[in-house]
């Protein structure tokens, strides 16, 4: 594979030489560029007294896309922004590729492709039995969760820490906020500049229509393909370009 075709592969999830175990954690894997700092993110959070945990790291275009697929079909809930599930049948196809849009990334525009990213929580302050939800009401206020992030706050301003970022700090209409997520900006950032909308455009129209999904086909099927393909520069902008 050529270098472009490799760079092409992981820039749209659907290669993972570039990713490794995450020490201490089950199914979880990152950009092997990524260990040692996040190794001392989580260090550094142990000796502020919370157990810094990932979620979720790297997420192949498949498993992205299962999701995608499960939300359009029903198969998965779509929730508005105050957590409540929404009858997909009230909404439009554009309505509900963006209700989807706020929690859910498009398939081969997740930052979880890269490696670079990750979603982390405080496995200290979680009783036996809770359920981790990624919710904003677990990080803000009187949130499980909201020491460690009032710790990260002070902790990411430093000069001499690890270059993590939240890309999702701030609800700009597009993503809906997400404390949890983490990006590693030295590498991410690499991977943001090579990223495009005409790169975007051409994998997905080359998936198939649902129509012609059959038992013998080779490609994958996009649930709402023709509606996100029309809105594609939209999205793109919306929900894609930070």
């Amino acid at each position: 594979m050529s270098t472009l075709s490799l760079l092409r592969s992981q820039l749209l999830g659907y290669a993972d030489g570039h990713v490794t175990p995450l020490p201490g954690h089950t199914g979880v894997h990152v950009h092997r560029e990524i260990v040692q700092p996040l190794q001392q993110l989580i260090n550094d959070a142990k000796q502020a007294g919370f157990q810094l945990q990932v979620a979720s790291g790297f997420r192949h275009f498949d498993r992205q896309l299962l999701i995608w697929n499960d939300k359009c079909s029903g198969k998965r809930a779509i929730l508005d922004d105050s957590g409540d599930v929404i009858d997909i049948n009230s909404l439009s196809a554009i309505e509900k590729v963006y209700a989807i849009l706020r929690w859910s990334a498009l398939p081969g525009a997740s930052r979880h492709h890269w490696g670079t990213d990750i979603d982390i929580y405080d496995a200290a302050a979680m009783p036996r039995d809770y359920q981790l939800q990624l919710h904003p009401d677990e990080y803000m206020g009187d949130g499980l969760f909201a020491p460690m992030m009032e710790w990260l706050d002070s902790y990411l301003q430093q000069e001499s820490v690890p270059r993590f970022f939240r890309p999702y700090l701030q609800d700009k209409g597009g993503v809906s906020p997400e404390l949890w997520h983490l990006s590693y900006r030295p590498i991410a950032d690499r991977y943001e500049q090579q990223y495009s909308l005409a790169l975007l455009q051409d994998y997905l129209s080359s998936l198939l229509p649902m129509g012609k999904v059959t038992a013998q086909s080779s490609k994958v099927h996009l649930e709402e393909q023709s509606v996100i393909l029309e809105h594609l520069s939209t999205i793109y902008q919306r929900f894609i370009y930070l």
